[in-house]
């Protein structure tokens, strides 16, 4: 079982389908898409909020009041080297034991998230989250024992998230995606437009 999880919002990406720009800032309902998935997490990951983002970190202050964690390593090598500085980070952060990695662009996330991933890991250094029969490596929960083997793979030139999660081994815990698949990620326009509608949906029932 976990102690208190660090939340780690990755928001690394180059968004190129959607011209380049920090997904995480471009408003959905009116509200930013960092917005959502902080208010989903807080209630989630009793050690806080990290955000994993290179470049000027002011960018992010008018709508995340935590701090935003640079890559470890250099060479933009993917989301395995935020996923390293979330871990170095929760390490240096008293009785943290593990970390919550999630997209920048998955408003939907669920609410019982961290408590039905932590429950699931048993001697596994890794749980994974898992819906519509599909794995999602970056919405997982981390021991932060991995930091160091993490970033000697990276070291290596490694980069797929899913073979360093295979090299520990994890449990998978599986969401429903009816009414909304709550891994939803928005990569380009067309996502944005669905979930638009369900934004739209929920506030008017």
């Amino acid at each position: 079982m976990a102690g208190p999880v660090v939340g780690l919002i990755l928001a690394g990406g180059l968004g190129r389908r959607m011209g380049g720009v920090d997904k995480t800032l471009l408003p959905l309902g009116g509200r930013p898409i960092l917005a959502r998935i902080t208010e989903r997490l807080r209630p989630q990951c009793g050690a806080g909020l990290a955000l994993s983002a290179n470049g000027d970190p002011a960018r992010f202050s008018d709508a995340f009041d935590g701090p935003v964690l640079p890559d470890p390593v250099p060479d933009l090598p993917g989301p395995l080297a935020g996923i390293l500085a979330g871990l170095e980070h929760g390490a240096g952060l008293p009785g943290v034991t593990h970390v919550l990695s999630v997209p920048g662009d998955a408003p939907f996330l669920p609410e019982d998230l961290v408590p039905r991933l932590a429950a699931s890991l048993g001697p596994a250094p890794v749980a994974v989250a898992a819906s519509g029969g599909r794995s999602h490596y970056t919405a997982a929960l981390w021991s932060v024992a991995l930091r160091d083997d993490l970033r000697a793979w990276l070291a290596a030139g490694e980069r797929r998230v899913g073979a360093f999660i295979a090299r520990h081994g994890a449990s998978v815990v599986d969401w429903p995606v009816a009414p909304v698949d709550p891994f939803l990620n928005l990569n380009a326009p067309e996502d944005f437009a669905c979930a638009e509608g369900i934004v739209q949906s929920r506030s008017s029932s």
